[in-house]
């Protein structure tokens, strides 16, 4: 089928023709009606029984909305110089490999394809993009110049040899940079002349630097209002090599700070302790609201000494970490574990060979039984809830002519891996684990990630704890063991007064009678309150204003202020309704922009091994980290721009675990090839 001209179809795949079924290449829901329904989905507006995209890109949710804003009259013309602009940047495309040939293109990715042409998120999805029956596209015009055709295969070609010559991974494709770049090189026209191999490892990467050091300063201004969170990652090899990495975080971006060299100090508390301080201090005490680190030993200590001296700051284990512990400790129990074992049973025999994979797929409609890149009990869990929604038709795989005529029917393991699939206790056991599970990768998906997430983990937990009651039908000797697993995990670690206090001011929670504000909670708020009040005025101030709060009074009981509760990120609900308590509106809106996990980010620390492995002269060690400090904030960077940088509601019956995590992210392309270091000439080196 031909490929129609709206643009939108870059963003949507047709998936049932005959139902004018059509599937978005973001958030992956599908809904039937054609491309014209799509547009409103992904210009995030509200149309009879569509769902706005949560995932789509800033720029296409613009670019969608110029589309619908452009009256009918004007398509045919717009239509016409777009395809104009096409064939002119065909011509232009083949200046961008043999332009770059001179460096290396390093880039953070979020979606796939290796097209010039495509928009970033559409390139992440294969299968045919076809047009909906009920909108005809415009015959393709046959009589398009042979030549120019050439011209783009031919730059396409040599996009390819780039990549391929220089192994740079297919990921890079992906980057929004890259799309960027090939742009701004059509606006230099034909003749351009790429930066040169001295010019991209002094000049610009000083410019580089310089430019993000600017985004530091304007990120002081706004920790100033919102606070800030220090983000604490570690690593270690299991033997002798231990790497911290510190970044700093608010809503409107994440900043990679620095890598260090723990080895010879993993355990040592005090030196831990050192170094979160000179973090506090460098970005500011007044600005710092949490530290988050692991939960080993020593940086707990060290998180303790901290709040010890610094009052007004709190410190937090990585939510993430925390709830996959959680998961861990269910997937340990003997009848859970056993179906987990027979769950990877199953999938690694399906997808051990290429004929039985393309089986499977055949009869699960394209979909997979796997996910990578996630956390290991994550991984398994999801794997587990994908095989038990594929019951019947891995039922009917197994019962199918085609499967029973093959040679590959006849093996043991094969007959095996069917009398698993057949039977009862299996599928009782896996639809019990899911049900078990599946409230905590609901968690797991709020808090993987840089949004401000902190108002919803208590909600979250008890949640949990309601739906596997529910599951059990109230019997406590069945919930009351998972319950202790919860509570045992929860009160040592996330039972803090920080989170207490998130959920006393998130009104979503707050408000909902579904929702019990118990003592805890409330005596939580009273312990965060004195610590974020530092002078008896603002103690006397919140003392006032709490009422207000607590009985919707004023400006927050306004029929815009209980509309926005649930339709407003918590964050942004009281910067608009909390004016009238302007104390406890600055210390809510403190608390609520801080989020709740350390390892969303997926460094990939061959970087970091690769910069304190080595031994290097001054100069070298200087160029080295002002690239590692270039990368890693770019990467920052796309991350923040792959949601939107919009912090936005969690609404918990919404959230669909299968859709891409943000830990699923391809991790940051490792900066192995160091060969551009030699011979370093002295007037290029960047001071510190």
């Amino acid at each position: 089928m031909v490929r129609g001209r709206d643009a939108c179809w870059e963003h949507c795949v047709l998936v049932d023709a005959n139902r004018q079924k059509i599937r978005c290449n973001y958030c992956e829901r599908e809904f039937s009606g054609g491309v014209y329904r799509m547009k409103f989905h992904l210009a995030q507006i509200k149309n009879k029984d569509i769902v706005p995209c949560t995932h789509v890109p800033t720029h296409v949710q613009n670019r969608i909305l110029t589309i619908l804003n452009t009256p009918k009259k004007h398509t045919k013309t717009a239509t016409n110089t777009t395809k104009k602009r096409k064939l002119d940047q065909a011509a232009a495309v083949a200046a961008v490999a043999a332009a770059a040939s001179n460096g290396r293109q390093h880039s953070s990715s979020a979606s796939g394809g290796i097209q010039p042409h495509h928009d970033n998120g559409s390139s992440g999805h294969n299968g045919s993009i076809c047009p909906s029956p009920s909108e005809q596209p415009p015959v393709v015009d046959v009589d398009v110049d042979d030549a120019e055709k050439r011209k783009q295969g031919d730059a396409d070609k040599k996009i390819a040899v780039f990549f391929y010559s220089n192994c740079i991974p297919f990921g890079a494709a992906k980057s929004l940079c890259y799309q960027e770049m090939v742009d701004a090189i059509l606006e230099c026209g034909v003749g351009y002349r790429a930066p040169s191999y001295e010019k991209l490892r002094s000049s610009l990467l000083e410019k580089m630097k310089g430019e993000l050091h600017d985004c530091y300063q304007k990120y002081r201004e706004e920790w100033k209002e919102s606070g800030c969170t220090i983000l604490c990652d570690s690593w270690s090899d299991g033997g002798t090599k231990s790497l911290v990495v510190f970044s700093v975080t608010c809503p409107k971006g994440t900043l990679f700070l620095r890598s260090v060299d723990v080895s010879a100090n993993w355990d040592d508390s005090n030196y831990m302790f050192e170094l979160l301080e000179s973090l506090v201090l460098e970005i500011g005490v007044e600005n710092v609201v949490q530290v988050i680190t692991d939960t080993e030993p020593s940086f707990l200590y060290a998180g303790r000494l901290l709040m010890v001296k610094y009052n007004s700051l709190f410190w937090s284990p990585c939510a993430s970490c925390c709830i996959d512990k959680i998961l861990e400790d269910i997937g340990n129990i003997d009848w859970v574990n056993t179906v987990l074992e027979e769950a990877k049973t199953i999938t690694r025999y399906l997808y051990g060979q290429s004929w039985t994979l393309n089986m499977m797929r055949k009869f699960t409609g394209g979909k997979e039984l796997i996910r990578p890149r996630i956390s290991r009990y994550v991984t398994y869990f999801l794997s587990l809830r994908s095989i038990v929604i594929q019951e019947d038709n891995l039922k009917h795989m197994f019962s199918h002519t085609d499967w029973l005529s093959s040679m590959y029917s006849k093996h043991p393991e094969a007959q095996a891996i069917k009398s698993l699939i057949y039977l009862d206790r299996f599928w009782k056991y896996a639809h019990e684990a899911v049900s078990l599970a599946e409230p905590f990768v609901k968690i797991l998906r709020i808090v993987d990630g840089d949004m401000p997430a902190m108002g919803y983990m208590y909600e979250g937990i008890e949640r949990a704890k309601v739906s596997i009651k529910v599951y059990y039908k109230g019997v406590e000797e069945k919930y009351m063991s998972i319950w202790s697993i919860i509570d045992r995990r929860w009160n040592v670690h996330l039972n803090s007064s920080l989170h207490a206090a998130a959920a006393f001011l998130n009104p979503s929670t707050f408000y909902n009678p579904n929702f019990k504000i118990d003592l805890t909670v409330r005596n939580g708020f009273q312990e965060a309150m004195l610590k974020m009040a530092i002078t008896d005025n603002d103690k006397m101030e919140i003392t006032k204003e709490c009422p207000v709060y607590i009985g919707a009074q004023g400006a927050l009981g306004t029929q815009f202020a209980i509309m926005g509760r649930t339709i407003n990120a918590p964050g942004d609900w009281w910067a608009g309704y909390g004016y009238e308590i302007p104390t406890l509106q600055r210390a809510a809106m403190r608390i609520l922009s801080q989020p709740c996990s350390s390892h969303w980010c997926r460094w990939n620390w061959t970087t970091f091994e690769s910069l304190h492995n080595k031994k290097r002269n001054k100069a070298e060690l200087e160029k080295l980290n002002d690239l590692v400090f270039v990368h890693c904030n770019l990467w920052l960077q796309t991350i923040f721009q792959s949601r939107g940088g919009k912090s936005k509601p969690i609404i918990f019956d919404e959230i669909d675990v299968i859709s891409e995590w943000p830990s699923e992210l391809d991790p940051s392309t490792p900066l192995l090839d160091d060969s551009w270091l030699d011979s370093i000439p002295l007037d290029s080196t960047i001071s510190p």
